[in-house]
C-alpha cells in the first residue's frame, strides 16, 4: 500500500471515529435534557457533565488527527510527503508507518521535544 493509499485509508477510518463521536456526543446530550438540569445538586450531574467534556475532548481530538491527515495527502499530491518540514530529509519509511501524518523525522522530533 503507497502513502497516498494508506492516507485515505486513516482519513476514513477517523471519519468513521468521528461520526461515531458525534451520535456519542448527541446521546449524553439528550441524556442530560432527561435528567435534572441543576447539575451543582444532581449526583448525576458531575457524571454527564464529566461524560460531555470527555466526548468533546474526543471529538476534538479525531478533528485534529483529521486535519494532519488532510495536510499529509497535500504533500504526497505535491510532492514533499516524506520530506522532514524542519530539515528536509527523508523521513524514515519505519516512522511513516506508524504515524502516517509525521511531518518531522526522528532526529528533528527528537530535538523538538528536548
Amino acid at each position: 500500500m503507497d502513502a497516498g493509499e494508506r492516507l485515505e485509508a486513516e482519513r476514513q477510518q477517523t471519519l468513521r471515529r468521528l461520526a461515531s463521536l458525534t451520535r456519542d456526543f448527541e446521546g449524553v446530550v439528550a441524556a442530560s435534557l432527561d435528567t435534572n438540569a441543576d447539575d451543582e445538586h444532581d449526583p448525576e450531574g458531575a457524571t454527564i457533565a464529566f461524560e460531555r467534556s470527555q466526548v468533546t475532548a474526543l471529538v476534538d481530538q479525531a478533528r485534529r488527527h483529521l486535519d494532519e491527515v488532510d495536510a499529509a495527502l497535500e504533500r504526497v499530491h505535491d510532492g514533499t510527503y516524506g520530506s522532514c518540514a524542519s530539515c528536509g530529509r527523508s523521513i524514515a519509511e519505519e516512522r511513516l508507518e506508524a504515524r502516517p501524518v509525521a511531518r518531522t523525522c526522528m532526529a528533528c522530533a527528537s530535538a523538538r521535544r528536548g
